[in-house]
């Protein structure tokens, strides 16, 4: 029987401490509390693909924001939908962020860009132990006008 499933074979619903966790996750881009993030990831949390240079756990997330909001100070994480069965969740949810700075190779065009974000998360114990991710970086290239690549 799978642990997300009750005696019946009904799924658990997540919980109120899960969905929490979740919105703090994604808060800490807009209030940069870092504090938070070791009450909220395992020690071992595993973020799936990491970014370029990203180290592992917990830190690598820190630095990962701070590197991001030191960026675009103005990003924030609207989030969308959350849902699933307690230990497994899914959010829809966008970042939106003025391309102030070059990023990925593109020139700051100044626009306000609006990044849609999927991901998965599992829980272990009350912490984000894994989080699948996956960002529409295609349409920051059509957004910034970097795409289609123009002829020379």
């Amino acid at each position: 029987m799978n642990t997300d499933q009750t005696a019946q074979g009904l799924v658990k619903a997540l919980t109120q401490q899960e969905i929490d966790t979740l919105k703090a996750f994604y808060g800490v881009f807009s209030n940069r509390d870092y504090s938070v993030v070791n009450q909220i990831l395992a020690p071992d949390w595993q973020d799936i693909p990491l970014a370029t240079g990203q180290q592992a756990g917990p830190e690598g997330f820190k630095d990962l924001v701070k590197g991001f909001t030191q960026a675009f100070p103005d990003v924030t994480v609207n989030v969308h939908e959350i849902f699933g069965s307690h230990e497994r969740a899914g959010v829809r949810a966008e970042m939106v962020f003025t391309h102030s700075n070059e990023f990925m190779g593109i020139p700051a065009s100044n626009q306000k860009l609006t990044i849609a974000i999927h991901e998965f998360h599992h829980f272990k114990d009350g912490k984000l132990e894994k989080t699948w991710h996956l960002e529409d970086w295609l349409s920051m290239l059509l957004q910034t006008g970097a795409w289609p690549a123009q002829s020379k």
